[in-house]
């Protein structure tokens, strides 16, 4: 359909066109130009039917497209007219003469006969009769564009009118009449995959599929399932777009039998007709991600000879392969290390947002009024520093509220980029200086590149979840954009988390003492969190999160002292009242988290 000549519109009808809204001229044009395409489709498949060496289930796979083409074909028309109506409703008036058909009909008519042109031309040169068709045919076409260009003239002045456009065509049973697909409500994220051979599809693909939890398919997979339940002996017989509608309906049907999965992938897009009509459906559910590389990389890759990779390109070009690069939302260079590769699969899977962050002022966090300067001078430093530097907060028990002097630490987080570390490090010594020992400082720097490909610590990944959920921040430039933490992400954090942790609270056992009692007493609290987080159970604040575990199933209550206590039994040196209490909870967490593990 490629090599057919395009649609002309005669000139009285494009300069009716050009009055129309930009909205609606754009939507027309897309209509137009489809109905000519699927004219050109219609009278391919209606060819092949009539061939003489087609099976009974080829010709059956012929008859539906031709079917579904005139489905679409009529669906168009009914969409054309509802534009093209608006040119006959500013002047018409009610007894003005009707006209026989619908101005979108005139166009397919126009359409059907500008192809009859192109096709007897072709034949004519091996055909004496339909050569000598040609001009009758093109006076027939010089005389419809008259016609058409009359009639436009005619209902804009209000001297005709139109009939209902409405066509009311059935094809089949009545409840199998065609309808336009849309995705599934359940269907929220599709990630293609294209390029040629070896460039690194099916590892990208495999990489989200693990690291992101999406659903992995391949598109041959999905129309045979889709042609298996369709009775079709072959859907690459059927058009770009029938195939798109056969893709959806599957994805959609994966979508509502999986509701929890998020994302899917795609792999082998090979097709750029079909793919295109899938992303008209689609929209921005849609990614197309096309994986490029040099010819040499690719061979490399591979392991086998050239012509072995060339053999394979050959293929996946003649069915538009390599045409999938000017469809796609992202085109990503594979010739590069994996780490660029994976960072970019990463904000594809996982965009980031723009959360609305809370700005407050260190004194407004229950911070002692030297602390709180000292905070401020340095949320002053960086804000210095320009938009290089994109967050600033502290987290932990000032984000809480909860912060005790003498025995929280504050944990600071600060998103700067790479080129502006050596100015961040400059107000952190700054500001440890003027905290001047009275409280341990603990910050985590990190870069937004690292955020976005989500290259995250669990302890990370909840402190971006804390400040998403309204915890305070000292300072963020507008639209500052973060990866969105959801509680499922946190919950497979706290299993990757928890042995660290574990082991950690052993060392720590192995050596209590005073010196110690503060970071097991953390510790032990750390542990419980997590393991609440596997339970399902979200618990903020020391003394909620212990009571919280100690319900879990088979643990006894943990008898700890309260945290007020502990604080104060540490900042008043007294510790060994609630030594030996904390321990003992400390052995009975890990007698029972061994004991879980070995049933």
């Amino acid at each position: 359909m490629t090599q057919c000549p395009p649609l002309v519109v005669p000139p009285g009808l494009a300069r009716a066109m050009a009055t129309l809204q930009d909205k609606d001229r754009r939507r027309l044009d897309d209509v137009l130009t489809r109905l000519h395409t699927v004219n050109g489709r219609l009278w391919n498949a209606e060819d092949r039917v009539r061939g003489e060496l087609l099976s009974a289930p080829q010709v059956a796979d012929c008859k539906r497209e031709i079917d579904q083409l005139n489905a679409e074909r009529n669906a168009l028309a009914e969409r054309a007219d509802e534009v093209l109506g608006s040119l006959a409703d500013a002047g018409r008036a009610d007894d003005a003469p009707l006209h026989t058909e619908t101005l979108a009909s005139v166009i397919d008519r126009l359409s059907v006969l500008t192809l009859r042109i192109w096709h007897s031309e072709r034949a004519g040169t091996r055909d004496e009769l339909a050569r000598r068709r040609v001009p009758a045919l093109h006076g027939q076409r010089e005389e419809l564009r008259a016609a058409l260009d009359s009639l436009v003239s005619d209902l804009v002045a209000g001297r005709r009118r139109l009939p209902v456009p409405a066509r009311f065509k059935l094809y089949g049973r009545d409840d199998a009449a065609p309808a336009e697909i849309s995705p599934s409500r359940h269907l929220h994220r599709v990630i293609a995959f294209g390029g040629l051979s070896e460039c690194g599809k099916s590892t990208s693909a495999e990489f989200v599929r693990r690291m992101c939890g999406a659903q992995r398919l391949k598109m041959g997979f999905l129309l045979r399932q889709a042609a298996h339940r369709e009775g079709l002996a072959d859907p690459y017989a059927l058009s770009a777009r029938r195939q798109a509608e056969l893709l959806l309906g599957e994805l959609n049907r994966f979508a509502d039998a999986h509701v929890d999965t998020r994302l899917f992938t795609i792999e082998s897009v090979h097709d750029d007709a079909s793919i295109s009509d899938l992303k008209q459906l689609m929209g921005d559910l849609l990614q197309i991600v096309y994986l490029d590389a040099s010819f040499a990389v690719r061979v490399e890759r591979s392991g086998t000879p050239p012509q072995v990779v060339a053999a394979k390109d050959e293929i996946k070009r003649s069915r538009g392969a390599h045409q999938v690069a000017a469809l796609a939302d992202h085109v990503i260079d594979n010739s590069g290390s994996v780490a660029a590769l994976r960072a970019r699969l990463r904000r594809i899977a996982a965009p980031p947002a723009a959360p609305a962050l809370r700005v407050a002022t260190p004194y407004g966090l229950g911070l002692p009024c030297a602390v709180a300067s000292a905070t401020a001078d340095f949320t002053d430093a960086v804000q210095a520093c320009g938009p290089g530097v994109r967050l600033a907060a502290l987290t932990g028990s000032p984000g809480e509220g909860t912060w005790i002097a003498g025995w929280s630490d504050l944990d600071l987080l600060v998103i700067a980029e790479h080129e502006l570390t050596a100015r961040v490090h400059e107000a952190l010594e700054q500001y440890r200086a003027a905290l001047n020992g009275a409280v341990s400082l603990g910050p985590t720097l990190v870069t937004p590149g690292e955020l976005t490909a989500r290259r995250l610590t669990p302890r990370l990944a909840f402190a971006l979840h804390q400040l998403q959920q309204g915890r305070p921040v000292l300072h963020a430039v507008p639209g500052a954009e973060l990866p969105a933490i959801s509680r499922d992400d946190l919950a497979h954090a706290a299993v990757r988390e928890l042995p660290e942790v574990i082991l950690t609270m052993r060392r720590l056992r192995a050596d209590v003492g005073r010196a110690t009692l503060r970071q097991l007493y953390k510790h032990l609290v750390l542990a419980c969190r997590l393991l609440l987080r596997e339970h399902d159970r979200w618990e903020s604040g020391p003394d909620l999160i212990l009571a919280a575990a100690s319900r879990m199933p088979g643990l006894t209550a943990l008898a700890v002292p309260s945290l007020s206590e502990l604080s104060r039994a540490w900042r008043d040196g007294d510790t060994e009242p609630v030594l030996e209490p904390v321990a003992a909870a400390v052995d009975q967490l890990l007698t029972w988290y061994a004991a879980q593990l070995a049933a």
